[in-house]
């Protein structure tokens, strides 16, 4: 199996065994440079403040709350310690930043065990995410469920 230019050799989603240990974590920590960048970025500049973020085509043209609308309100609560404002912007985001925590932290302890990741989750898995978020789209869109309204 071929590999990059000057780089290791891949194989199965690992680097090969006995690369050195920063190459191993390079990837978990690059992603999380440019998580914790966008996250600042967020938390510096307000999305509560009108212009700064362009507005959800969906909703300027339709009227209807994506699953992402009051993603960028939630982050910037989430990273002010605003954890109630973070919910009532977008608790599938909230729920999404805790997974995606969960997951980089397994994915960093594997890189250090020069351990393959995978996600090979069944299509009942996709289709289940597929599920909850049409029905979080649906639910905030009506009226009884406003509460998830950004």
């Amino acid at each position: 199996m071929g590999g990059f230019v000057g780089g290791p050799q891949w194989a199965h989603g690992h680097v090969a065994a006995g690369a050195p240990l920063w190459r191993r974590i390079a990837a978990p920590v690059a992603t999380l440079a440019g998580v914790a960048a966008a996250f600042a970025y967020v938390g510096t500049v307000d999305p509560n403040e009108p212009g700064h973020y362009p507005v959800c085509p969906l909703l300027r043209f339709g009227g209807i709350y994506c699953p992402g609308c009051g993603g960028l309100r939630s982050a910037h609560a989430f990273i002010h310690g605003d954890l109630d404002a973070a919910f009532g912007a977008n608790a599938l985001a909230v729920i999404g930043y805790g997974i995606f925590a969960v997951l980089w932290v397994i994915w960093l302890i594997r890189a250090i065990r020069n351990r393959p990741v995978r996600i090979d989750l069944a299509p009942v898995w996709w289709w289940g995410l597929g599920a909850v978020l049409l029905i979080f789209t649906v639910v905030r869109n009506l009226p009884f469920g406003s509460g998830l309204a950004p």
